[in-house]
């Protein structure tokens, strides 16, 4: 029996020696499946990107020595100014998002010029360049470059003096665009073509260059476009009807060109349309048949074109209406009172036509109006306003400039406005001023009938028969 025990003894003593021994290697074991399964943690930049990216720098700012300053330029928690970056699947971190021009971004050196390597960063979706060239001439390149591989969504080019020379048809390459801005430069030529190929457009803004041509008829392929400003350009021929294919079209803007001819009938399919800006063209004939179906329309300028018509009734049925411009243009008639019904207006500028007649009574309960010109027309009668109504708009109401309107005594010394005071007769009823046509003085009349006599006179004392 001791025999026994002893044996079992040694057996656990065996047992426990070989312990420290067998837990290790299976630990060892773990950890290294472990290993296995975990990704390596690649939380930095890819070398060819990160060396594409100081080219980059190096060429446009010289605010900080970047490759010294910040040779990681991704790495959470000292980023460089002006970027965002994102982990990809491959467990590195990637440019999505660059800025230039305005502090905190990185400001641009004098000597800047485009950098086309922006197209070889392939994870970069929006890129800024905002005041950036302003002294070394430069323009839009897109040589040698691959597009097949680019994620750009937006590119923004603004207020760039010396980026100069033609769009290049090349930016039609980059498919995921989305937002194309570049205004405030000193673009020329032509709009090409190709740009309206890009379907995921959603924002095209072209305005403040120096394009000429028409306006391509492909700008109805754009069926994604929200907003399209190519204002203040030297463009020229008419509207094309195929703008009325854009569906969702909430902004269009083209004043300040040379556009001639009608706004076509198609525009009445624009049933999205908030904004609307035709001002300082050569716009002519009769408005658009269906122009009451555009019923989200809120802002409506079209000042400084050559219409010379009567104004349509049609504006009174625009009730979403906040903005009507429609000065120096030729409209002749009276002001239909249908304008009365537009309570959302809180601005109405028809300054310098040819409009005649009274002014709508109902102008005065616009609930919402703080601008109302109407100066340097024909109109006549008695402004139709309660003191009230003249000290709420004080300067924002202008009258002047219509000989044959008149204040009523009652509410003239409420405000100037530009208008002289009514007179009244002897039973106190207010007289209208008279045309000078009209009523010539009494003066004149007793000049003309009395000097010929008086000079038959004289010339009979000096020079007697």
């Amino acid at each position: 029996m001791c025999y026994s025990f002893s044996l079992t003894t040694f057996t656990l003593v065996l047992l426990l020696l070989s312990l420290p021994t067998f837990i290790p290697s299976v630990s060892n074991s773990t950890n290294a499946q472990h290993a296995k399964k975990q990704p390596p943690n690649n939380n930095n930049m890819l070398p060819s990107e990160a060396e594409t990216l100081f080219k980059i720098m190096e060429s446009m700012s010289s605010d900080q020595a970047w490759r010294i300053s910040h040779p990681n330029p991704c790495q959470p928690g000292s980023s460089w100014p002006g970027i965002e970056c994102k982990t990809s699947q491959d467990n590195h971190l990637h440019v999505t998002r660059l800025d230039f021009g305005t502090s905190p971004n990185p400001t641009c050196k004098t000597t800047a010029t485009f950098p086309s390597q922006i197209f070889a960063l392939p994870y970069l979706q929006s890129v800024f360049f905002f005041n950036c060239f302003t002294h070394a001439r430069t323009t839009l390149t897109f040589s040698q470059i691959r597009f097949s591989n680019s994620s750009l969504q937006q590119i923004s080019l603004r207020s760039n003096p010396a980026l100069v020379g033609p769009i290049p048809p090349q930016i039609s390459s980059l498919k995921s665009l989305q937002i194309l801005t570049l205004s405030q430069n000193r673009l020329t030529g032509q709009i090409p073509v190709a740009i309206f190929s890009l379907n995921s457009l959603v924002h095209l803004d072209l305005s403040y260059n120096m394009l000429t041509g028409t306006i391509p008829s492909q700008v109805g392929n754009l069926k994604n476009l929200v907003g399209l400003d190519l204002s203040y350009n030297l463009l020229t021929g008419s509207m094309p009807v195929t703008i009325g294919q854009l569906g969702l079209l909430q902004k269009l803007d083209l004043s300040s060109n040379s556009i001639s001819g009608a706004i076509p009938d198609s525009i009445e399919k624009l049933n999205l349309l908030v904004f609307m800006a035709l001002s300082n063209n050569k716009l002519r004939g009769q408005f658009p048949r269906g122009l009451a179906k555009l019923q989200s329309l809120q802002y409506f300028i079209m000042d400084e074109n050559p219409m010379n018509m009567p104004l349509p009734l049609e504006f009174g049925d625009l009730v979403k209406l906040q903005e009507l411009r429609l000065a120096n243009s030729g409209y002749s008639g009276t002001i239909p009172p249908s304008f009365s019904q537009l309570m959302n207006l809180s601005t109405l500028s028809l300054q310098n036509n040819k409009l005649s007649g009274e002014i709508p009574a109902g102008f005065g309960s616009l609930p919402h109006i703080y601008h109302l010109n109407l100066s340097r027309n024909l109109l006549s009668g008695v402004v139709p306003f309660e003191s009230s109504f003249l000290k709420r708009l004080g300067r924002n109401l202008d009258l002047s400039g219509n000989p044959g309107l008149c204040l009523s005594p009652s509410v003239a010394y409420s405000v100037k406005i530009g208008v002289s005071v009514c007179g009244s007769n002897k039973n106190g009823s207010v007289i209208q001023p008279l045309k000078k046509s009209q009523a010539p003085s009494g003066f004149s009349i007793l000049f003309f009938l009395f000097v010929p006599w008086g000079l038959l006179g004289l010339h009979q004392i000096l020079f007697p028969i």
